[in-house]
């Protein structure tokens, strides 16, 4: 089956853009940003911000400070040897791991999509009060304009698509806190690392758990190689890495206040709120305690995060799927693919809150599959030459790897106990 390329053709002579103009190469850490401020991670940041206040902030610094070094690997992979992680994957692993290891990832893809998809109906369902099912079939046929818009326009003009629905969410939840009352001094004490018995460790397992997505890592090789091209030039590639630092700072540095916004939130005007434990009660209570206003902002900022997250989860699965398999398919194909299962899962009326929870724990278990290799193969000398990870920088991507895995397990097992 033929598509549209998905990346470029790296034997095609690349003209490189004068590496002065900083803000014209900024934008592929921007979609990839686009994973961390997901549905799955507002109702996580709300519901921590509602029940404990102030007591996690630390834990998003910290997951947001994780995900930089993560990107950044993911990027520099990219750069580096103008391959994606799913192509350097499927060159080495032989054929059964390799369809065993696409099985992992597509589950995760469906697990993600269903995510994004859910979000993005029941901001719908705030907003206009649709049926799930309804919201769902609108926000997959929304995202499908968006991916034709990728195809029709390229990706500079697909990314600064990203980046204005990105302003569109970081208004929408950073929106209320202009009339919510946050206590400064408890909010700089929330940087403290602490804990207050199981609920918080489930809580902050989740927030961690939930930030680093594995389609955003696999997609990010990918983006900027497409972005910049490949040319086995040593100067330049250092100074796009330079340039992909920036970027991938930038990016998370919005991506993270957005979420720390989103508990300062509920924490300042939510302290004890029923019914947060959902996306639709803190829609509720964000209405009851701050206004209508605060609430619809609420609202479109939740759909933007459906609508851009689940359009950057289909181009992640196609670099997957074409890394992997070796087989291209259509964007919109896979976007229909991907939403059929989410749309089962509403028109069954699961409940959706509920849903959300099973797909992070899915998420959960797809992350050291990602992490494991992208850390190993940035440190090998024989794959990255002199742009190998340092000692220093092993290890602390090992320490991260580790952490984030085992931290994802504690909250599989807190989950089904």
């Amino acid at each position: 089956m033929t598509a549209e390329p998905l990346i470029a053709d790296i034997r095609t002579p690349v003209t490189p853009r004068p590496e002065r103009q900083l803000l014209r190469l900024l934008g592929p850490a921007f979609v990839a940003a686009i994973a961390y401020v997901d549905p799955g991670n507002v109702a996580a940041n709300l519901s921590a911000g509602a029940e404990y206040g102030y007591l996690l902030v630390w834990v998003l610094v910290l997951a947001n400070a994780m995900a930089v070094l993560v990107q950044y690997l993911s990027a520099k992979l990219g750069l580096v040897t103008g391959r994606t992680l799913p192509e350097i994957l499927g060159d080495r692993l032989p054929r059964p791991a390799r369809l065993l290891y696409w099985a992992q990832a597509e589950v995760t893809m469906v697990a993600t999509d269903l995510a994004e998809v859910i979000g993005g109906a029941i901001a719908l369902e705030i907003l206009l009060g649709l049926p799930l099912l309804v919201g769902g079939i609108l926000v997959g046929v929304l995202s499908m304009v968006l991916l034709e818009f990728h195809s029709r326009r390229g990706q500079r003009a697909f990314e600064m698509l990203i980046i204005g629905l990105l302003a569109v969410i970081t208004i929408g939840f950073a929106g209320g806190l202009l009339v919510s009352p946050v206590n400064w001094s408890s909010a700089a004490g929330g940087l403290v690392p602490r804990l207050d018995g199981a609920p918080t460790v489930l809580l902050a397992a989740g927030m961690i758990g939930a930030t680093v997505m594995p389609h955003a890592v696999y997609l990010h090789s990918g983006l900027v190689r497409d972005r910049h091209g490949f040319r086995d030039d040593p100067r330049r590639t250092r100074r796009l890495l330079t340039v992909t630092g920036f970027d991938v700072v930038a990016a998370l540095v919005v991506a993270g206040g957005v979420n720390v916004a989103m508990l300062l939130l509920a924490a300042a005007a939510l302290p004890g709120a029923a019914g947060v434990d959902t996306i639709q009660g803190a829609a509720r209570a964000i209405t009851a305690h701050l206004g209508v206003v605060p609430g619809l902002i609420f609202g479109v900022g939740l759909l933007a995060s459906g609508l851009a997250s689940t359009s950057v989860g289909s181009h992640a699965g196609a670099a997957v799927m074409d890394g992997l398999l070796h087989v291209r398919v259509p964007l919109l194909v896979r976007r229909l693919a991907t939403l059929v299962p989410a749309l089962t899962v509403l028109g069954l009326g699961v409940d959706p809150t509920w849903a959300l929870v099973l797909t992070q724990v899915v998420l959960s278990v797809g992350i050291p599959f990602v992490l494991v290799p992208l850390v190993w193969y940035t440190s090998r000398r024989r794959l990255m030459g002199d742009f190998a990870n340092s000692p220093a920088l092993r290890v602390v991507g090992t320490a991260v790897c580790v952490a984030i895995a085992v931290l994802n397990v504690v909250l599989i097992l807190m989950v089904v106990t």
